[in-house]
């Protein structure tokens, strides 16, 4: 019985959003069920999938705080 978890930011995919939608989350859990059925043959009602969603505050990458990397990224891409 495979478990996996998927981890995103609980900001959800726009800015005026604070998490992730009841849709979004259960097409992430049919998308990662299918890979499991299609790669491994695991049975879909065998499959548990767990979104964690964490604060984009207690979230890093490229060696920053998530925000402030976006903000650096936002820059270059404007010069």
């Amino acid at each position: 019985m495979p478990i996996v978890t998927v981890q995103v930011t609980r900001e959800g995919t726009t800015p005026d959003r604070n998490s992730v939608t009841a849709e979004e989350k259960a097409a992430i859990i049919k998308g990662v069920s299918e890979v499991l059925f299609d790669v491994l043959n695991k049975p879909l009602e065998s499959t548990y999938v767990v979104i964690e969603e964490v604060d984009l505050d207690n979230w890093g990458w490229g060696g920053l705080p998530t925000a402030q990397y976006r903000r650096q990224r936002a820059a270059a891409a404007r010069s």
